[in-house]
């Protein structure tokens, strides 16, 4: 005896069991609903609550809870079958062709079984984990959420990056928090080649020493002892160009989300000391001659041979057009 026919003995015997199948099923889904949404709402909160307490890793979680989910979701959707005769029949003949089933289905849903089983593969091995800041796709943001089909990402303009797991698991990922935030940040400066190097240089690792958000050597050196002191901040010369001395400014910073726009002031605060020490930016300088302005030099060439006929041959100058001349040859 199956859940319905146990319930059809105490349903009333005036209202027919065709009717009471689909009353049935409705409240099946209802309770399924009901139930999946309550287990993920008291997960969830108890996962913060540990994760505050413990200060665990709550990306691990967040997997469990929607495979919590899914699971009461499944059990909804057997026992809807096992209830309607027909679905239970056809769901006997799908088991008996199961491997066939299995098949057609596995190529019917590659792509979604591939972002399931690469979901679980990032729970387990963590390459990034809820919180973290990453680089994407070319796209700076927070990792903010991750499901068994997709992980979300809020990028650093508040836009909801959601990209599938099996793309993510093939591409590579930049976590700026994974084991050391600390970053090293570069800002590029080119001055012209009647600049002093020296001068430009001193300037560049001034700026760089007193803005709050660089780390001094005794900051970095607590993380990164190897770090020699006077080398946290240095300006290298990176390229002889074309009209430019391009120098090169690196410094550190606690992590990647002050780093750009540190990066900026401190942009702006160089090109401000360099407009008072005389310090030039150049920029690029092209010169333009028009062709009716250069000179012309004018080669006469060979006379043309005069055939026997008499027939008279051209001059002919650099332009190409003949000349007024013409006459036999000498």
């Amino acid at each position: 005896m199956n859940t319905s026919e146990a319930i059809s003995t105490y349903w009333p015997s005036w209202l027919s069991w065709d009717l009471a199948t689909p009353i049935f099923i409705f409240i099946i889904i209802f309770a399924t609903i009901f139930f999946a949404r309550l287990v993920d709402r008291l997960l969830l909160g108890y996962f913060n609550n540990v994760s505050l307490k413990l200060r665990v890793n709550p990306t691990g979680y967040r997997l469990l809870r929607h495979l919590a989910v899914a699971a009461i979701y499944i059990f909804g959707l057997i026992i809807i079958v096992s209830s309607i005769p027909q679905l239970r029949t056809i769901s006997v003949a799908l088991f008996a062709g199961a491997g066939f089933a299995g098949i057609v289905i596995g190529l019917a849903a590659q792509t979604t079984l591939t972002n399931i089983i690469s979901g679980i593969s990032l729970a387990v091995f963590q390459p990034f984990r809820v919180g973290d800041i990453v680089t994407i796709h070319d796209e700076y943001g927070t990792i903010s959420d991750l499901t068994l089909r997709h992980t979300v990402v809020t990028t650093w303009d508040n836009r909801r990056l959601i990209i599938p797991n099996s793309i993510i698991s093939e591409e590579a990922v930049i976590n700026w928090s994974i084991e050391d935030p600390t970053v090293i940040w570069p800002v590029n400066i080119g001055i012209s080649y009647d600049s002093d190097i020296d001068q430009a240089r001193s300037i560049m690792e001034e700026e760089a020493r007193k803005h709050p958000n660089s780390m001094d050597h005794y900051q970095v050196s607590r993380i990164h002892p190897e770090v020699q002191e006077g080398s946290e901040v240095k300006v290298l010369l990176t390229e002889l160009g074309d009209f430019a001395v391009n120098l090169r400014l690196m410094f550190w910073v606690r992590d990647r989300s002050l780093a750009y726009g540190t990066g900026c002031e401190l942009m702006e605060s160089i090109k401000k000391r360099f407009d008072v020490e005389g310090i030039e930016i150049p920029f690029p300088y092209r010169t333009i001659m028009f062709k009716g302005d250069m000179p012309k030099k004018v080669f006469s060439k060979q006379e043309a041979e005069v055939p026997e006929t008499g027939a008279s041959g051209l001059h002919f100058q650099e332009t190409g057009e003949p000349s007024d001349d013409s006459g036999e040859s000498e």
